[in-house]
């Protein structure tokens, strides 16, 4: 049964142990942070938008990788072990 944001609140502190905290996890969010600043310095307008990777990959930070996008369209595909951007180049 999934658990609504109502009916509980989340474990922070257990997810950044289990997930966030893995050195894997911190490159890639150091990347993505990367990418934001890349952006900003290329020229493009990021306020209220993502900074998107072209390849899916957030530790690819060339500037032709860098798109931005809207939050709703960056965020549109799942998120699973198996997932992938259907069109990768988008």
């Amino acid at each position: 049964m999934a658990v609504t944001g109502r009916n509980k609140s989340r474990n922070y502190k257990k997810e950044y142990a289990n997930y966030q905290s893995k050195p894997a996890q911190k490159k890639n969010r150091a990347g993505r942070n990367a990418a934001r600043t890349i952006a900003k310095k290329n020229g493009a307008n990021v306020a209220g938008k993502d900074v998107a990777h072209r390849n899916g990959n957030p530790r690819d930070n060339r500037p032709k990788n860098l798109t931005t996008q809207t939050a709703s369209r960056n965020r549109s595909y799942a998120r699973t072990r198996n997932a992938r951007k259907r069109n990768p180049y988008a």
